[in-house]
C-alpha cells in the first residue's frame, strides 16, 4: 500500500480527542513553529521554537519560551538567541542536549547546511560541542537501557535514491558518551530498512526509550502529490514506529496525525498548505498522548491521541 492509500485509511478511522493551536507571546511579528516538545527544568515548563517572518525563508532563529497557559507560551527575556531551525532536545544524564539545523550561505545564496549540537546543566548558559554531517537534518538522540546513547540519522541525497529508492532513509548507531558523537559516527550509522517507499522522505523527530529496552519512535513521512491546480503539494504526515536495537528493526510503523487533524490554518507557501511537520509527544495523566507538530511551515498545533506505542512498553521519564 503506497502512502497515500494509507492516509486515506488513517483518515476514515482516526481518533483525535482534542486539537489546539500554540500561541506565542513577546514575538509579535513572527511566526513560531517545529518546536522542540516540551520539557521540565527546574519545575518550570519550556519549550523551543523556530522563529521566523512568514515572508522569509531560512532566516530563522530558535528562542526559548515558558508554559503561561495551557497552550500558550511566552517568550523568556534575555535567554539565548541560536542561529538554528527545527530545534529538539533530550535528556542524557545530568545534561540538557538542544540539536537544530544551522543553514549557512555563501555570497548570498544557499550553499549547505548541518546539525549542531548544544548541551549542558544550565538552561540559559548552552555550550555548542559538535556538529553533524554537511546536509543532514533530523540528527536525534536517546538515552538507551545500558546507559550508553542512540543517535538516529537521516541521509538524504541521490545517492540514496539510486541506492534505496527513497529519497531519505533513517540510521542508527550507538555511542558510549556525548563526547563520542561526530560526522563520521552519524554518517556511517546502518540504515533501519522498510521505513519508506518509492520515492517518500522522512525522518526521526524525537525518541523515548522504552520499559521494554525498545525506542519509541516520533517521526514524518512525506510525498509529493499534484493539488488541484496541477501545481506539486508535499504532504507531510506524523508518523511513529518503535525500534528494537537488538535485532536493528523497525515495528508498528504507522500515521498518527495529518495535517486536517489540527486546526486549519495557512501554509508558508503554496506547497506547505499540506505539511504537519512532527515535533514530538508528551504524556497525559489519563494516558493518552498530546502529539505537537508544526503546521503549514508557519504555526505549531497540538492534538490529543491514543497512545502510539502500546504493546511496547512505556516511556521511561527522562
Amino acid at each position: 500500500m503506497n502512502l497515500a492509500a494509507e492516509r486515506a485509511d488513517f483518515e476514515a478511522a482516526k481518533s483525535i480527542y482534542e486539537h489546539a493551536r500554540l500561541t506565542f507571546h513577546g514575538v509579535e511579528g513572527f511566526d513560531v513553529y517545529n518546536t522542540s516538545i516540551p520539557f521540565t527544568w527546574r519545575g518550570r515548563e519550556y519549550i523551543f521554537g523556530r522563529v521566523e517572518r512568514r515572508r522569509e525563508w531560512t532566516r530563522s532563529w530558535v528562542r526559548l519560551f515558558e508554559r503561561t497557559g495551557t497552550d500558550d507560551w511566552t517568550l523568556v527575556p534575555g535567554s539565548m538567541i541560536y542561529q538554528l531551525e527545527d530545534p529538539y532536545v533530550s535528556f542524557i544524564g545530568d545534561e540538557l542536549v538542544l540539536g537544530g539545523t544551522h543553514v549557512r550561505f555563501r555570497q548570498g545564496k544557499l550553499d549547505t547546511y548541518y546539525g549542531y549540537f548544544y548541551r549542558g546543566n544550565d538552561l540559559h548558559d548552552l555550550v555548542y560541542f559538535t556538529t553533524g554531517p554537511e546536509h543532514m537534518k533530523d540528527i536525534r538522540l536517546v538515552c538507551l537501557a545500558d546507559g550508553r546513547i542512540g543517535v538516529f540519522s537521516r541521509p538524504r541525497s541521490e545517492q540514496v535514491r539510486k541506492q534505496y529508492g527513497s529519497e531519505s532513509v533513517i540510521g542508527f548507531a550507538v555511542i558510549d558518551r556525548l563526547d563520542d558523537l561526530s560526522a563520521d559516527v552519524v554518517e556511517n550509522a546502518p540504515v533501519i530498512p522498510g521505513l519508506f517507499g518509492q520515492g517518500e522522505w522522512g525522518g526521526c523527530n524525537q525518541a523515548y526509550l522504552l520499559d521494554s529496552g525498545r525506542i519509541g519512535v516520533a517521526g514524518h513521512k512525506c510525498y509529493k502529490r499534484a493539488g488541484a491546480d496541477g501545481q506539486p503539494i508535499l504532504t507531510y504526515l506524523n508518523v511513529s514506529f518503535v525500534f528494537d536495537p537488538v535485532r536493528h528493526q523497525a515495528l508498528d510503523l504507522k500515521i498518527i496525525g495529518t495535517r486536517s487533524c489540527y486546526p486549519s490554518g495557512p501554509g508558508k507557501r503554496p506547497e506547505l498548505i499540506d505539511c504537519a511537520f512532527t515535533s514530538g509527544l508528551g504524556m497525559r495523566p489519563d494516558g493518552k498522548a498530546d502529539l505537537y507538530s508544526g503546521i503549514g511551515d508557519c504555526e505549531e498545533g497540538r492534538v490529543v491521541i491514543d497512545y502510539p506505542f502500546a504493546g511496547h512498553g512505556r516511556i521511561v521519564a527522562g
